[in-house]
């Protein structure tokens, strides 16, 4: 029987999405350390690699929505329109893995299955789904946000006849014209593939759960001259979307809402409406709507007539009225309410009349309608932010598993690791910042770099963040999220999506800005709270 060939490198990268990318690119091109990266995808992209549905868009500018680290990458790339399309950001995830040479450096489809700590060799190895075997001294996961699909569990779904398709698995090229689709799921992806498929489909039936407050995305073509005006000026713009809280480019109010008039509010609003952009309506208006319940209502209000003046049938728009807080991550769309008008569209409110079972025809509700259905579309999102990291085998010190270590909440200090998982990173790991992505994994793969190259410079064998800094953190992080208005609703963004599941803080509320800032204390105090142990403290 042949022994089990054991590879050996300096750190292993798990996931190929923005922050995989990167931080293979910072440890081997940077750090001059061996490195393997994972996905369990055929190719890079991470989450746009497996959410090509109809209509999927980022909700962040596209001149914003890629890597600022790298100067001629900015200045030659390019983009069609303000919001960037999925097939546009899988391509220039792969163009950046072309053009710093790193697809030598990831194996494609292959999956993850454990990472386990060996204390007596100070080391971490890593099982994939083929059976190798790798050791390292340093993981860094990028698994992904929002990558651990939530499928809901409705009873005699196994008897459909039909179609089933989650968003984040959609087939390559999959097309539903002229076919009966129902969707569940009215968030972001929801809407998308709700807009999209609309126009071409027989007959489209939308389960609407909980009505969601949006806004128009304003997607609209640019012009070559608008491309170069924000290339000569992308120095200015990444600095401020650095030192800002959500980094999306805009800038960000500070004005109270309830400081002007009704009329002025309302033409602030209505300014911002026509502009575009979730973030923007919220943060950009006014200072206080996350945090003030007038002001909150002010801006609910606003989007409620404008769902009423939208949707012409009085009773699909009641079914489509949200009520209640507008504190949810902000949304926005390409004409969402307006599809509610096609004939072919049709709204079932599932609070009132939910849904009793699916049979081999399609979906009925408790009023005993079948909704005939040759396909079924769940646009249900994700076990966010924690998902991935539960799915696999990743057990700490002394063999403790990550699953009882956080025990239903997930921790971190930071947002980048964890007590009891030495030399283990996380990018967008619990508790990180809650803005435009990009500039956030770029700040935390940096920071990532920096920290493993301190280690190896100064002969440091383990870093880990003691229990105390961890605890410290994540109360931070609730106070925080207690002063805004988002932990008065149910949100994926507290892990409310899926049932069971203890609703926590998963986010760090305070902006990239402060983000950035508590990072760089850290690590100019000598990564204050973190235990540092030196290669002879280690030495069994």
């Amino acid at each position: 029987m042949t022994a089990q060939t054991i590879h050996t490198v300096d750190a292993v990268v798990i996931g190929a999405g923005f922050g995989g990318i990167y931080a293979v690119h910072k440890l081997h091109h940077e750090l001059g350390l061996t490195t393997v990266g994972f996905d369990k995808a055929d190719g890079p992209g991470g989450t746009w690699y497996w959410n090509r549905y109809p209509g999927a868009l980022s909700d962040t500018e596209s001149h914003l929505y890629r890597f600022s680290f790298d100067r001629d990458l900015l200045q030659e790339s390019t983009w069609k329109s303000t919001y960037i399309t999925q097939p546009e950001i899988l391509e220039y995830l792969e163009d950046v893995v072309d053009r710093f040479d790193l697809r030598r450096h990831f194996k494609f489809g292959t999956e993850v299955t454990s990472a386990l700590y060996l204390d007596d060799e100070n080391l971490w190895e890593v099982t994939t789904d083929h059976g190798e075997v790798y050791r390292a001294k340093y993981v860094v996961n990028a698994v992904g946000l929002l990558s651990a699909i939530n499928f809901p569990n409705l009873p005699g779904l196994d008897t459909f006849e039909g179609e089933t398709i989650h968003t984040a698995a959609w087939p390559e090229g999959k097309s539903l014209a002229g076919r009966r689709v129902g969707v569940i799921g009215t968030g972001s992806t929801g809407q998308q593939v709700i807009t999209s498929l609309a126009p071409e489909v027989e007959h489209l039936t939308v389960f609407v759960r909980t009505p969601q407050y949006s806004v128009p995305v304003g997607n609209r073509p640019v012009t070559p001259e608008q491309i170069a005006e924000i290339k000569a000026d992308y120095d200015r713009i990444w600095e401020r979307a650095k030192n800002s809280a959500v980094a999306f480019g805009f800038e960000e109010s500070t004005l109270p809402a309830m400081s002007v008039s009704e009329e002025e509010r309302n033409r602030i609003f209505q300014e911002a409406w026509d502009h575009g952009g979730g973030f923007r309506f919220m943060f950009g208006t006014f200072g206080d709507i996350a945090t003030d319940e007038a002001a909150n209502e002010a801006a609910a209000s606003f989007i409620r007539a404008k769902v009423a003046e939208i949707i012409e049938d009085p009773e699909t728009a009641r079914k489509l009225m949200p009520t209640g807080l507008f504190a949810k991550r902000p949304l926005c769309d390409s004409g969402y309410y307006e599809v509610y008008n096609r004939p072919n569209v049709e709204a079932v409110a599932i609070k009132e009349n939910p849904i009793r079972e699916v049979t081999a025809k399609g979906v009925v509700t408790e009023d005993g309608v079948l909704h005939e259905l040759d396909v079924l579309v769940f646009a249900t999102g994700f076990d966010a932010v924690d998902g991935n990291y539960r799915r696999i085998e990743i057990r700490g010190r002394d063999g403790l598993h990550i699953n009882d270590h956080w025990d239903g909440q997930p921790t971190s200090y930071l947002g980048v690791s964890t007590a009891n998982f030495p030399n283990w990173f996380m990018v967008l790991g619990p508790n990180g910042p809650f803005t435009n992505l990009p500039p956030s994994i770029e700040t935390q793969v940096e920071w990532i770099s920096d920290t493993i190259g301190y280690a190896e410079r100064n002969g440091v064998r383990a870093i880990e963040p003691t229990p105390e800094a961890e605890a410290e953190w994540t109360e931070t992080c609730t106070e925080i999220a207690n002063a805004t208005l988002f932990t008065k609703g149910d949100s994926w963004i507290f892990g409310a999506n899926i049932p069971g599941k203890k609703p926590s803080v998963l986010f760090y509320l305070g902006g990239l800005r402060n983000y950035r800032a508590v990072m760089a204390e850290v690590a100019a105090d000598g990564y204050r709270g973190f235990e540092v142990k030196s290669a002879e403290m280690v030495t069994v």
